[in-house]
């Protein structure tokens, strides 16, 4: 077995460069760490390039004997600690990450679904990954972002999604204002989180609704409020005017399961 140990290593320096977001662009892959990852990685098929191992740090009886069997299939390469340490972006790494080739073909906006979910300028990654969890519990399957929205192959928002990134298509609209007038064709009611309203979320019908989340300093931006068809907020008692933008996002997305199971 050979074990890279320069991290001037080409293959290295290829996989270091994904953790820029024009890299990932560029390649069209991103890295995902830890074994629960690429156990969820293997279990949803996801095309896997290849699979780096800490050969230093970690051991065959920290992977169960059926997880061993999967990796084995993949083109896996073996690095030493030092070199493993360029790589990881995590605190107390478990000593392996694989690089994932991103889906194809995830442009189109499946309008079969009861509600959608816009992301307008979300900036902090952890807020993103929890959302696309709670996307992911709904038995939803996608999310549509702007452009000014945290990169969805950042290695936080990878992370926090806890394995969801695998099942959710996160859909770029590069014009978002176009993207909704899009949406309003196909006979989509559009609503936006305002504070500026007196109708809450618990009066609105959450079929065929395309919901906006906005960004967690400023909100929904004004030209996207411009557009929507209902203004809505989230009823408070306490002082507390407004929610994290994750928070209210499973609010919202949880009075459409409640609705729905209630039918």
């Amino acid at each position: 077995m050979n074990i890279i140990t320069s991290k001037d290593n080409e293959i290295i320096k290829n996989i270091k460069k994904l953790k820029e977001k024009k890299y990932r662009n560029k390649e069209n892959k991103y890295i995902i760490e830890g074994l629960k990852l690429i156990e969820e990685a293997i279990n949803e098929n996801m095309d896997i390039d290849k699979i780096v191992i800490c050969e230093d740090c970690m051991s065959e009886e920290n992977l169960n004997s059926k997880l061993l069997y999967e990796i084995a299939k993949y083109d896996c390469i073996y690095v030493s600690e030092k070199v493993f340490s360029t790589l990881t972006d995590v605190m107390v790494p478990q000593g392996i990450l694989a690089v994932i080739n991103k889906k194809s073909n995830i442009k189109d906006i499946n309008y079969s679904e009861e509600l959608i979910i816009i992301l307008d300028g979300i900036q902090d990654p952890g807020n993103f990954g929890t959302i696309l969890r709670t996307i992911d519990s709904a038995n939803l399957k996608q999310v549509i972002v702007t452009n000014k929205t945290v990169d969805a192959y950042n290695s936080k928002v990878i992370r926090s999604t806890m394995g969801a990134t695998f099942r959710v298509n996160v859909i770029e609209s590069d014009d978002i204002i176009k993207t909704i007038k899009e949406i309003k064709k196909h006979k989509f009611k559009v609503a936006a989180t305002s504070l500026q309203t007196d109708k809450s979320v618990y009066d609105v019908d959450f079929s065929k609704i395309a919901i906006v989340i906005g960004n967690e300093a400023n909100g929904v931006s004004e030209e996207v409020m411009n557009m929507a068809d209902i203004k809505m907020k989230i009823p408070m008692l306490g002082k507390t005017e407004s929610l994290n933008a994750s928070v209210a996002t499973g609010i919202l997305i949880y009075e459409y399961v409640r609705k729905k199971l209630t039918k």
